[in-house]
């Protein structure tokens, strides 16, 4: 790095995946799979980055992701955001973290609706 510069920080995104998950509190979204949009953004320690296991790797984000929405039915996108969040603040690379989960088309005059939440270790 140049002489002069901190490196701050490092965040790692990814942005409108989608997941296929049972989810819903209503008994018509009960066994059947809904689109999940989310949005995810990893803030990492600071430090050189000179290969993937300095960073964490976005594919790690979208798996998880899956794995939660195979695990079966969950209620609340709330609920679904936090056990995601939960999971990712498991890599000690990761100082805090922001999980946004839409739902597209649950509200017929709104593009989706849903909930981000943010996650720091204290």
């Amino acid at each position: 790095m140049a002489e002069g510069l901190r490196h701050d920080g490092l965040t790692v995104f990814v942005r409108d995946l989608r997941v296929e998950a049972g989810i819903g509190v209503h008994a018509h979204e009960q066994g059947r799979l809904q689109t999940l949009v989310l949005d995810v953004a990893l803030e990492l320690a600071p430090g050189p980055v000179e290969a993937l296991a300095d960073t964490l790797n976005y594919e790690v984000v979208a798996r998880l992701a899956r794995e939660l929405a195979a695990e079966g039915h969950v209620g609340l996108v709330e609920t679904f955001a936090q056990r995601l969040g939960m999971r990712l603040m498991d890599d000690p690379l990761v100082r805090a973290l922001s999980v946004r989960v839409g739902k597209p088309g649950c509200l017929a005059d709104a593009a989706e609706a849903g909930c981000e939440i943010r996650l720091s270790r204290g």
